[in-house]
């Protein structure tokens, strides 16, 4: 046992002994070389272990951002089905506004023809009976200025009073008119028919109208004159007053009511009633009259007489 003992410890003083003989061979520069390889080889695990830890990072950051690119796109796709959802809701409101103001609009028609007077474009003159107590809603007394005589109140339809007026006026300038006869009720048809028959007997019939026949009761027919014709309006359809209508007066919403060939009275010439702009202009543009047309036909521009 103690030659072993001997023996490790004269090893291990040999060993000493020769790394000290090797350092004392290489000197300080192998010792160096020694230190710089050591520490290379420390570096090179520290960058290895810092790519690893890199490379760890990167992949994390990489899912990660795989991760929002997934989310990014299923946001995307929620937004593109809400807003396709919002632009079919406001196509729903739009179409759904339009039929609210369709609805209104029809409403307000059909609230506006309630509230006009169906009698205003009926045929009368031995077609059609006006009653003994019809009186039109509305009447007002027309300018004196444009009534021939002037000590006699004549009276118009108030809603189609502004639109004679405009006629009047622009006629004033060249071709003056004025009004002879305007409004006349039941009973004052009556009186004048009866002052027709004593004078003429039958033959009235032929000019003038039963009560209650008459277009003169709805408030919106005049018989014109002219300032020079007076009383003897008979002959008016010689005058320039009289051509200035044929050719205006549509314009304004007038039309002449008994024109030459008519089956209901003799040809009128003085005689002019008012019926808005629209049923007039086509009257005249289609070189057509009142009573050619069917009554469904012209009750359809009931709703834009005024």
């Amino acid at each position: 046992m103690e030659d072993k003992s001997k023996k490790r410890k004269l090893f291990f003083a040999l060993k000493i002994l020769a790394i000290f003989a090797l350092f004392s061979a290489i000197g300080y520069g192998g010792y160096a070389f020694y230190q710089t390889h050591n520490e290379l080889q420390a570096v090179k695990q520290r960058s290895a272990t810092e790519k690893t830890r890199s490379e760890a990072k990167i992949s994390m950051l990489e899912k990660n951002i795989a991760a929002m690119e997934t989310e990014l796109g299923r946001k995307d796709a929620e937004n593109t089905d809400l807003s396709q959802t919002l632009m079919s809701e406001k196509d729903k409101n739009t179409l759904f506004e339009s039929q609210i103001q369709a609805i209104g609009g029809t409403v307000g028609k059909l609230t506006k023809l309630s509230q006009t007077d169906k009698e205003l474009l009926q045929k009368y003159s031995k077609v059609y009976f006006l009653n003994e107590h019809y009186v039109p809603e509305n009447l007002t007394v027309i300018d004196p200025k444009y009534v021939f005589e002037k000590n006699k109140t004549a009276q118009f339809h108030a809603k189609a009073y502004p639109y004679l007026v405009q006629m009047l006026e622009a006629a004033t300038s060249t071709n003056p008119i004025q009004i002879i006869s305007a409004y006349r009720s039941f009973g004052d048809q009556t009186l004048l028919k009866a002052n027709y028959v004593v004078t003429y007997g039958s033959g009235a019939n032929k000019f003038s109208a039963d009560q209650g026949y008459s277009e003169h009761q709805l408030g919106t027919t005049m018989d014109l004159t002219t300032p020079t014709l007076g009383l003897a309006f008979i002959k008016f359809d010689g005058s320039d007053a009289y051509n200035w209508l044929t050719e205006n007066a549509y314009r304004y919403g007038f039309i002449l009511s008994y024109p030459k060939q008519n089956t209901y009275f003799q040809y009128e010439p003085w005689h002019w009633r008012f019926v808005g702009v629209d049923l007039a202009a086509k009257l005249h543009n289609n070189g057509q009259f009142f009573y050619d047309l069917p009554a469904r036909e012209i009750d359809s521009y009931l709703i834009s007489i005024f």
